[in-house]
């Protein structure tokens, strides 16, 4: 739990998804509802699986110079933006000062393939048997001298601080959703301890890459009815939906924050990642114990859950289920159902959403058809929560400064 002498606040939120840009979009949405799935995702373009795809974009909003926007890929150039509206939104973006001094923590997944040069050399495989030959001729010949460095991981934090100038420390996790946890985790933990006093954190993912589709694939892990509701009637969910999210925010100590009179969202009380074996019962174990020390014990009628379920049947059952029992008072929100799943940047678009949820005044409006309850009240506090596909687990409590 959070030490009292050094509370972590949110005082700024990067948000990008298939809805749209930035804060106020998303913040509507969630207050007057009638966010349609249907309506921002593509079931056509790569059929079967159904994706929420990249929104109109203003690069030069965040990113002025055209040599920086080119030299980047589409997931770090949606990172870098989102970095930047996080910055924005906390007055922080023109304090050098700040910037120079900030720490840095980036969720990541692997760059992006030259589908045209892969599809190239299997095209090739096929008409020779020196197969070893041709890689190392394609290798050298097909690809452009720069693919490697632009794919690495760290490039995306890389680009935050030569476009924002946030060049305090910086650290890059891989790792899918384990990531994303392990990345507030440990900005968190770095502020509540008084080893830091303000953060930018977060990760992003597009979700129209062909090699992303492939890999899921190959798990059977893709939805293929995107017609159907997320949950059915006996809990179960109907596969993934791969969702693009760029999401960031930015932490600091409420002192610090409070110092200079940044408007804050909400405090974030606890957060914690875990990962293990979930055969029989030890995910819930696991989920118990994340809980036990984020989730205070007393209950409040006006707290929501964030849900970050990936639409796995079996795995999304049970963590449905697992959060039903525990918390029957409390609404459950699944984000995934109006903005797919985004790996590295699921955990940060929960807690974004739960800082404008509890920020916002009103009550968040259901987002699964079928499976979500109305909300009497506006949320004071709020429990997000993810389950990795393959692995990984973390839960994080917001609430309202008193």
């Amino acid at each position: 739990m959070t030490n009292p002498y050094n509370e972590v606040v949110v005082t700024g939120v990067g948000l990008v998804t298939a809805l749209g840009v930035g804060v106020s979009l998303h913040r509507t949405a969630l207050t007057e509802g009638g966010i349609s799935p249907e309506a921002i995702s593509d079931s056509e373009r790569f059929a079967p699986y159904t994706v929420f795809p990249l929104p109109e974009i203003d690069w030069s909003e965040q990113i002025p110079r055209r040599g920086d926007q080119r030299q980047m890929e589409n997931w770090q150039r949606l990172g870098v933006f989102a970095a930047g509206l996080a910055l924005d939104d906390a007055g922080l973006k023109d304090d050098a000062e700040a910037c120079a001094s900030m720490d840095m923590i980036v969720a990541a997944g692997g760059g992006e393939r030259d589908v045209a040069v892969d599809t190239l050399i299997v095209e090739e495989g096929r008409k020779r048997n020196d197969r070893e030959q041709l890689l190392n001729e394609k290798l050298t010949t097909e690809l452009r001298p720069t693919l490697f460095l632009a794919q690495l991981s760290n490039l995306l934090a890389g680009n935050i601080s030569i476009v924002h100038k946030v060049t305090g420390s910086s650290r890059t996790l891989m790792g899918e959703q384990g990531a994303g946890i392990s990345a507030i985790e440990t900005a968190h933990a770095r502020l509540n301890a008084g080893q830091s006093t303000h953060c930018l954190v977060g990760g992003a993912f597009v979700a129209e890459r062909h090699d992303m589709l492939m890999v899921m694939e190959a798990i059977q892990a893709l939805a293929k009815k995107p017609l159907k509701p997320f949950w059915n009637e006996d809990g179960t969910a109907n596969g993934m939906n791969l969702g693009t999210a760029g999401a960031f925010l930015v932490l600091e100590t409420r002192e610090h924050a409070e110092a200079r009179g940044a408007h804050i969202y909400a405090r974030l009380d606890g957060v914690l990642g875990d990962r293990g074996a979930r055969s029989e019962d030890r995910l819930e174990q696991r989920l118990a114990g994340l809980c036990d020390e984020t989730v205070p014990s007393t209950g409040t009628p006006d707290r929501v859950i964030f849900c970050g379920t990936t639409g796995l049947p079996e795995l999304s059952r049970r963590e449905r289920q697992f959060l039903s029992r525990r918390y029957p008072e409390s609404p459950l929100r699944t984000y995934g159902a109006v903005f797919g799943h985004s790996l590295e940047a699921q955990f940060t678009t929960g807690l974004a959403l739960a800082c404008l949820a509890i920020d916002g005044g009103n009550p968040v409006k259901p987002m699964a058809k079928g499976a979500d309850v109305e909300m009497a009240k506006p949320a004071r506090s709020a429990i997000v929560t993810t389950i990795g596909h393959v692995r990984g687990e973390g839960v994080a409590h917001l609430s309202k400064l008193s």
